[in-house]
């Protein structure tokens, strides 16, 4: 098992970066959105520079999934502030673009927050949370990302499991990168992105794949497992919004995100 940092380790070569996709960052076939985000935003660190060094906002947009193995990222500058900088980045594997991303990178510190209306949710301890496995009962493909990711779920989001869908729409719990690592601005894009999609907990069996994700780095993460909540306004047209926030060990909103994904039952 590769390290979060192996994983989505980039090396410069002409016309940008070098990357090597893990398929253990995945779910069946299928690579993670949060972990082909990082990659990128890996590459783009990279080019910015120490004035810059830290991701605080990204959106990309999914165009079709890489397969594990070697892709490149091409990185473009479109501005560099005092305070921030913007990069606009491509995933391309084989010759054909596979996620577009629009990156801003600044300055992070731990500062409490100014003002924040959102407090800190309240979750079973986490040795009472449910650690989900890879290879989950009636779920026909193997979760790989559980191997590296650990999410703990409170109980009360697993009642789909047991033959009663979810009525709110909602997840919550605990996440830890499996292998010790403490959590930093790359990884939390995995963790903004987590497992089971919304529309699973609602009893819908099939794909949700990420059709675009905006993520937004406020803080840098303590030391420690982040408390993650995840919900639904909607679920229409074949399509869902998802909107994840997560807090670190010290109770601090660190990242938040929403995505758009498309719901597509199983036949």
């Amino acid at each position: 098992m590769q390290s979060f940092a192996e994983a989505t380790a980039v090396h410069p070569v002409t016309g940008g970066f070098s990357a090597d996709l893990d398929p253990q960052w995945g779910v069946g076939d299928k690579l993670h959105g949060g972990y082909l985000m990082a990659v990128v935003a890996r590459a783009v660190a990279a080019g910015a520079g120490p004035a810059h060094p830290h991701l605080i906002a990204m959106t990309t947009t999914f165009l079709r999934p890489p397969a594990p193995g070697p892709v490149t990222v091409q990185v473009e500058a479109l501005r560099a502030g005092r305070g921030s900088a913007q990069f606009r980045a491509r995933l391309v594997q084989d010759g054909v673009a596979c996620a577009e991303s629009l990156v801003t990178q600044g300055v992070l510190d731990e500062a409490d927050p100014w003002w924040s209306g959102l407090p800190l949710p309240v979750l079973p301890a986490e040795d009472e949370c449910y650690l989900l496995p890879s290879d989950p009962p009636g779920a026909g493909i193997a979760v790989h990302l559980l191997d590296v990711v650990e999410h703990r779920l409170d109980p009360t989001s697993l009642t789909f499991a047991m033959g009663h869908p979810s009525t709110t729409g909602q997840i919550s719990g605990y996440l830890r990168l499996a292998d010790g690592s403490d959590w930093d601005p790359l990884s939390l894009l995995v963790a903004l992105d987590p497992t089971p999609p919304i529309s699973l907990t609602l009893g819908i069996q099939g794909w949700a794949p990420t059709i675009s994700l905006t993520a937004y780095v406020r803080r840098l993460p303590a030391p420690g497992p982040l408390r993650m909540t995840m919900q639904s306004a909607e679920v229409t047209s074949g399509r869902m919004d998802e909107t994840a926030l997560l807090w670190d060990a010290k109770g601090a909103l660190v990242a938040q995100a929403t995505q758009l994904a498309a719901v597509r039952p199983a036949s």
